[in-house]
């Protein structure tokens, strides 16, 4: 456990007990010399001390509530060195399909997907790419499942950012290849696996034999198409069918013929609560390290507030009496 401040310099507020202490202690000296001049018997120290006690807590405490602490937690867990696994989402405007209007989209099924997924694999650092026409990284192989989760849930969305063409498919899983070739993984990494969520309705390979090529590479990365799709759904943004899309009947053998290049497998979206087997089974098993994870956070300001009642309650009540 940690505590830190966010903002230690608004603590100097604790100079600010100095100006009631000081007005009390002019106060005690008057009193007491009216007390002295009448022969009234002097009150005990506990009660004249009890009053500055509480004065100084106020503003002590306020001082701590101004700097704003912060109770921050680690947690430990272990984590897999020699496997990682990266997540690709296919965020095409096709990913808006659904059966009907205000079912869940392909791409909101792709996320829950995700989630599933990165809860069978607590030790294997996760990442998350997108693709339409290029794969582009959003987060790196982690075990912070929060970071990862907030990730999927936020940072990553249906055509953002937009595919570079305005092609009437966008899609080119053709781009995959970037995985292999532009050091998405590192070194450390024996056991790569990409898991791409899909619908399979892409462009044609261009070129199909550099494709292959890309994933013949050692280590290789072993390749899971999860295929979102059905021939009924359609793109209901403002609830009526758009008249500009129809599922492509074709999406199957190419993402067929795509998953053979790279010596990979299709996973049908009902097969989808096998996925983590499937994954852990290419993963294997491996050496493992400890990995601190920041845990929760807790500010503390509102409780100390709260506090400061307490004395100041004790110094009105001495004031009414």
């Amino acid at each position: 456990m940690e505590i830190t401040f966010l903002t230690p310099l608004a603590a100097l507020f604790a100079l600010a007990a100095l100006v009631p202490l000081a007005v009390f202690l002019g106060r005690e000296r008057r009193v007491q010399r009216v007390r002295a001049s009448l022969g009234l018997a002097e009150p005990s120290r506990r009660s004249r001390l009890s009053l500055a006690v509480a004065m100084t807590a106020i503003c002590a405490l306020l001082a701590l509530a101004a700097a704003q602490p912060v109770v921050a937690t680690t947690r430990v867990f272990p984590e897999r060195t020699d496997a990682q696994v990266f997540i690709v989402f296919d965020t095409s405007r096709s990913m808006l399909a659904s059966a009907e209007p205000g079912a869940p989209t392909r791409f909101e099924r792709a996320r829950s997907i995700a989630k599933g997924l990165a809860d069978r694999l607590p030790q294997v650092p996760v990442g998350v790419a997108s693709i339409t026409d290029g794969l582009l990284p959003h987060l790196f192989p982690t075990t912070d499942r929060r970071v990862l989760v907030a990730t999927i849930g936020k940072s990553i969305d249906v055509e953002r950012p937009p595919p570079s063409s305005f092609a009437t498919i966008a899609t080119a899983l053709e781009g995959l290849a970037s995985a292999a070739t532009k050091n998405y993984f590192p070194r450390s990494a024996e056991r790569r696996v990409l898991v791409v969520l899909t619908d399979g309705e892409t462009r044609p390979l261009e070129f199909p034999a550099e494709f292959a090529d890309a994933f013949r590479k050692e280590p290789r990365i072993q390749t899971v198409f999860v295929r979102l799709w059905g021939a009924d759904e359609r793109i209901y943004e403002t609830g009526v069918a758009e008249v500009g899309y129809r599922p492509d009947p074709g999406s199957e053998a190419a993402l067929a013929e795509i998953a053979s290049l790279a010596g990979g497998q299709v996973v049908a979206e009902d097969d989808a609560g096998d996925l983590g087997q499937v994954v852990s089974d290419l993963l294997g098993i491996g050496p493992t390290i400890d990995r601190e994870h920041e845990g929760r956070r807790r500010a503390l300001m509102p409780y100390i507030t709260l506090a400061v009642l307490l004395p100041l309650g004790f110094v009105l009540l001495r004031r009414n009496l």
